[in-house]
């Protein structure tokens, strides 16, 4: 099976990663598979989903899975065909698993539940012909985080982050809107 390449796009909030993954899946893709993270658990996450599927093509195909992500795309996979995978984003994955888990976790734990995670998603990529556009957040650019929580968080996205960059064939790290390439694809 060919496999097309992982297009890996990290950046601050509102840096414009998701703008310029949908923007490069409307340009380069026929048929778009969107894999939402995201959980709508407050007033303000679901006027912000709310936003980002409005800014969808009405053809695109979504799928919402929280947890369990590479499973729940393989699966999808085996009944349908797409040209492009876009999963929007890393920094929700990794919180919803985080949070899934008893607040008192050995930082090795969360580390290891969110990398076999990412484990799982990247070998839903090697199974695949289609192009992924894969969205994360940097989160180690900031203060330390006051809560051993958000410490945890942090460093176990952080390491999400350098295994999915290190599988990537291309990482783009956005900046005010702007792409700047740190690993380009090589043809």
């Amino acid at each position: 099976m060919k496999q097309n390449h992982l297009i890996f796009i990290l950046g601050g909030a509102r840096s414009g990663k998701s703008h310029f993954a949908e923007s490069w899946a409307r340009t380069h893709s026929r048929d778009v598979l969107y894999v939402a993270t995201a959980q709508a658990h407050d007033d303000d996450m679901q006027d912000r989903i709310a936003h980002h599927r409005s800014q969808r093509p009405a053809k695109w195909h979504t799928i919402e899975t929280p947890i369990e992500t590479g499973q729940a795309i393989t699966q999808h996979l085996q009944t349908a065909s797409y040209d492009t995978i876009l999963l929007d984003c890393v920094t929700f994955l990794a919180a919803n698993i985080l949070l899934s888990m008893p607040e008192d976790i050995p930082q090795q734990q969360v580390n290891e539940a969110i990398l076999d995670e990412i484990e799982s998603l990247l070998t839903a990529i090697k199974q695949s012909t289609a192009t992924w556009l894969v969205v994360s957040n940097e989160v180690g650019l900031g203060v330390v985080p006051p809560t051993v929580l958000g410490r945890h968080y942090r460093d176990a996205l952080g390491r999400a982050n350098q295994r999915i960059a290190q599988a990537a064939d291309q990482v783009i790290f956005m900046i005010a809107g702007l792409p700047c390439t740190l690993k380009p694809f090589a043809e």
